[in-house]
């Protein structure tokens, strides 16, 4: 859930604490009325400084944020968006040290005849936070005594959306304004798919950037935007394995409304959403499918191997779909060739595919659209041919078909255990469902065959469909499997390895197709025979005749 609808830091595997708050929010007026302001006051009461915090005014019982807030030291504070209400709350905008803050709210036009009051949600650190922090409630009042009449000039509302307190941003963040590849390798980093493309041009461009703000500053400004159905992210690894890595991703919520979301992934498994931290000046917007964000992040980048922002990093980015702005498995994804500093404006080289994976590849392809494809061909249509000519006892057909299909099964387990082997984890999607599939038929298959009865058996026929439509079963789920791994790895726009893959199977049915009229048509029919038997017939009679002459 997000912060702003629950007023609760979202820290995994922590709770707030029970004993009373060592801090209080005060106001400067026990009413509230249309045209003046009331001066809030954060403070904590034992000098206990706290780094985070989100304030809120609700009617008394209720559950959405009441009118606008005022800053008075834009140095520490921020306003948000909560509930798709503009500067609706206000939150820390660095995470140091602090004892006070003092802010102003000013009621909205429509006046509340009910109780109002302040609730705080306050963050001492990472572990320890209080919530339900409240002020004493607020009467409405319509006459104008009391509270201050001549707020602060305001500055035009702000788009600064960062809360420590939450993964999310959730509101209608203003649109993103234009992202391109200008100044690319002069001023920013950039890393695009296909490689330095713009995406001012071309709406099948996935395009990030990243900007330091000043040499001296860790800000950082970030641009991404990509054509998606769900979400685009980029992260920063260590490595060039998706895994352990720190992601930020811009995905489509149940409203309808683009998020920014932070993110943290632990092997294989899905990213689990983390605080947004340091961020600001967020800017989502989505036209047709294209999706983008901007934002500016203080952030250190952080994994399991360094932490830090001034290190080098492989850049990843990802797009696929998501469901009420949760994010599935990744459609398609690039991966840097080099690790990056981002402080050094370049062109990032999109990286190739680590040598295991190719290997894997290549040994699946070989095994299943090759070997699989001959063996079984040999065992269906060609075992006719060398008929009654044996080796060891077996038929020529017989071994041919064996020795194929186990080079075919040895090579399918090395292809199997290649990606198990690096990665150590189990990766999500189908892929690795339908390899799984494939190898278990595989050994079953094997099986059938070492149990099967002999040739004059009466059930032999029952051993000679398990195995047909096993062996057919395989061969499909293993082009399936195959499809599924072209398809995480063709980040190309016309998704040519898909294409030639297609090709490539409609050859083989094609061939099979051949390959099963000719055998219809090389079997002799009856009336063949008889009219062969009566030519004989007649041969044989008129040479008995001359003979006899």
């Amino acid at each position: 859930m997000d912060s702003c609808k629950d007023m609760r830091p979202h820290h995994s595997g922590v709770t707030p604490q029970t004993d009373p708050a060592p801090f209080n929010v005060t106001t400067d007026n026990n009413k509230y009325t249309l045209g003046e302001v009331v001066t809030v006051k954060l403070q904590a009461t034992a000098s206990i400084p706290f780094i985070g915090f989100l304030l809120q005014a609700r009617e008394v019982g209720g559950r959405s944020p009441v009118g606008s807030f005022i800053l008075t030291n834009e140095s520490t504070t921020q306003r948000l968006t909560c509930n798709q209400k503009l500067n609706s709350a206000v939150s820390h905008r660095s995470e140091s040290a602090k004892t006070s803050i003092q802010v102003m709210w000013k009621p909205e036009v429509s006046a509340y005849v009910k109780p109002i009051q302040f609730q705080a949600a306050i963050v001492q650190n990472y572990k320890t936070f209080w919530v339900d922090v409240t002020s004493p409630p607020l009467t409405f009042s319509n006459d104008r005594t009391g509270g201050s009449t001549s707020p602060p000039t305001e500055k035009s509302p702000t788009t600064t959306t960062a809360l420590t307190m939450t993964a999310t941003v959730n509101q209608p963040a203003p649109p993103v304004e234009n992202i391109s590849s200008k100044d690319c390798g002069v001023t920013k980093v950039c890393f695009s798919q296909p490689s330095n493309c713009d995406p001012t041009v071309s709406a099948d461009c996935y395009f990030m950037s990243a900007r330091k703000l000043s040499p001296s500053d860790v800000a950082v400004y970030y641009e991404m935007t990509g054509l998606s159905d769900g979400y685009i992210a980029f992260g920063f690894s260590d490595d060039k394995m998706m895994g352990n890595d720190d992601i930020y991703i811009c995905v489509i919520g149940s409203n309808g409304l683009v998020q920014l979301q932070h993110a943290f992934s632990t092997g294989r498994t899905a990213p689990q959403t983390v605080p947004l931290g340091n961020v600001s000046d967020v800017r989502a917007s989505v036209q047709g499918k294209v999706i983008s964000c901007s934002f500016t992040s203080m952030n250190t980048f952080s994994n399991l191997k360094t932490t830090g922002i001034n290190k080098n990093y492989h850049l990843l980015f990802a797009h696929g779909p998501s469901n009420k702005g949760d994010i599935a498995f990744h459609k398609a994804t690039f991966i840097s060739d080099d690790k990056i500093d981002i402080s050094r404006p370049q062109l990032v080289r999109k990286g190739g595919l680590p040598h295991f994976i190719k290997a894997h590849g290549a040994l699946m392809l070989i095994a299943w659209m090759t070997m699989g494809s001959l063996g079984m061909m040999v065992a269906r249509y060609r075992h006719g041919y060398a008929k009654g000519k044996k080796l060891w006892g077996k038929d020529i057909w017989f071994l041919v078909h064996v020795a194929v299909m186990s080079l075919t099964v040895a090579t399918t387990v090395i292809a199997f255990i290649l990606p198990f082997s690096f990665i150590k984890a189990w990766s999500g999607g189908a892929h690795p469902v339908l390899g799984c599939l494939v190898m278990i038929l595989s050994f079953v298959q094997i099986i059938l065959a070492l149990l099967r009865c002999g040739p004059g058996h009466p059930r032999r026929f029952l051993f000679n469909w398990t195995h047909a439509l096993n062996g057919l079963g395989i061969r499909a789920l293993s082009v399936a499997g195959i499809f599924t791994g072209l398809r995480l790895i063709d980040s190309s726009l016309d998704q040519w390895l898909m294409k030639v893959m297609g090709a490539f199977v409609g050859w083989e049915v094609l061939f099979f197709i051949l390959l099963y009229v000719n055998s219809k048509w090389k079997v002799p029919r009856k009336d063949t025979l008889d009219s062969k038997k009566v030519r004989t017939h007649v041969k044989s009679q008129i040479l008995e005749r001359k003979t006899a002459c």
